[in-house]
Parts: structure tokens; sequence; C-alpha cells
């Protein structure tokens, strides 16, 4: 008698990269996610401080900081979504397994209270 073999889809077990970055991003009070032109984007006072673009999380922060990330840190670039131009403010963190977005905590925290800060 013949068995059954039932092959796992390992791809179905593999969480999105939006459901690994969530809780990373919505930690924060009054934080908020929505689409934005097919991206991911996260909102504080309906002011987006990130957004998810295929491997990388863009964050807004002040351009003194968006400057030195991008000269001391190999994994940061110019946040530039869908080929738009870029901001001086805003710049993505790259990342290829998003489990280790933990590492950014910091950067994350950065941009929630400069655009929180930053009153309509």
């Amino acid at each position: 008698m013949a068995r059954n073999r039932v092959e796992k889809d390992v791809t179905a077990e593999q969480p999105s990269r939006k459901s690994q970055i969530d809780p990373l991003l919505l930690q924060y009070p009054g934080a908020k996610t929505k689409k934005i032109n097919n991206l991911d984007a996260y909102f504080v006072n309906d002011r987006m401080f990130a957004c998810i673009n295929g491997n990388a999380v863009g964050l807004r922060l002040p351009v003194a900081v968006a400057r030195d990330l991008q000269f001391s840190r190999a994994n940061v670039a110019p946040f530039t979504p869908a080929g738009l131009p870029s901001s001086k403010e805003w710049v993505q963190v790259e990342r290829e397994d998003a489990a280790e977005f933990e590492k950014d905590a910091e950067l994350f925290q950065a941009a929630y209270d400069f655009v929180k800060a930053q009153a309509r």
C-alpha cells in the first residue's frame, strides 16, 4: 500500500514583509497604515513617517540625520519609490530579511518623533 506524501508549501508559511514590519511601526501612539500608490505607508497625525518599498523601509528624518546615514551606513540610500525623485528628508534602509529591521528600531522611533513633532 503506497503512502500519500503531503509536501508543505514553504512559501505559504513565510510571513509577509508587511506583517513583520507592522509591529515595529504600529507600536507608536496614533500610528496608522494605509496604501499609497501600491506601497504600504505609515502615518502619524495624517503625515507619512515610513513606507515599505521592496526590501527597504523609507523613513522621513531631519535632513542632517538623513544625510549622515547615507554616508555612514552601506544599507541606507535615498528613498526613491517607483523611480520618483528623492527628497533630502527621506532615506531608505534596506534589509534582505525583514526580521532584521528590529535593528533599526532607533531610526523608526526617530522618524515617528520627527514627523509627529511637525504640526499641521
